[in-house]
């Protein structure tokens, strides 16, 4: 079994982005399967084509995309993928939609495969803060999981994917009080025991 993870890049005048860096110190083997980790831009559009090329190139049985949730204190699956693009500020290409659908005819939105309650127990069970979350956003989080969702239904269907959300890290929050966040250490656990999750159910 391989499992293909993605971490966007910094963005939104950040120097860090949690994301890219939990997931390239995941172990490259978890309960058995392959992981396999991939950097992505935070630019709608371009993002989705960096992961159908990862697609085709490693065929993997799972893709779950990571990214950063500036105000969120847990590590949070995602459960449903819209089909908007909305951007309160611009990615880093400098592009900003407003109101747009991501496919004019897709479905209004898709649900992920993956078992997001399992994967958030198996969280909690090492100590760490998890929920399931019914809302990715409408940003290029959103774009991600709905745009793989959507490669999924039309291209791959043998494929499972899904979309979980991490906290900011402490260097990001020194200058904003009471914003959460979480070590990069307990990112890779939590992300560790989500990836666990996911194999075992697989398996059954």
């Amino acid at each position: 079994m391989k499992l293909l993870i993605t971490g966007f890049d910094p963005f939104g005048g950040e120097k860090t982005n949690p994301a890219i860096e939990a997931v390239k110190r995941l172990p490259a083997a978890i309960a058995g399967a392959t992981v396999v980790p991939l950097e992505i831009p935070t630019v709608f559009g371009t993002c989705a084509e960096v992961v159908r090329q990862a697609i085709i190139t490693e065929r993997p049985d799972v893709v779950l995309s990571v990214g950063q949730a500036d105000g969120r204190s847990a590590l949070t699956p995602e459960r449903i993928a819209i089909n908007l693009d909305d951007g309160r500020i611009p990615d880093n290409a400098g592009f900003q939609p407003v109101d747009q659908p991501i496919q004019p005819n897709g479905p209004a939105a898709y649900f992920t495969q993956l078992p997001v309650k399992a994967m958030a127990q198996a969280i909690r069970q090492v100590g760490l803060p998890s929920h399931v979350s019914t809302t990715a956003g409408t940003y290029v989080c959103n774009h991600i999981m709905y745009q793989v969702q959507h490669l999924r239904a039309t291209e791959f269907p043998q494929l499972q994917a899904g979309f979980i959300h991490i906290p900011f890290l402490p260097e990001q929050v020194v200058q904003r009080s009471g914003v959460p966040s979480l070590s990069l250490t307990d990112d890779v656990r939590g992300l560790t025991a989500a990836i666990r999750a996911i194999v075992i159910a697989r398996a059954d």
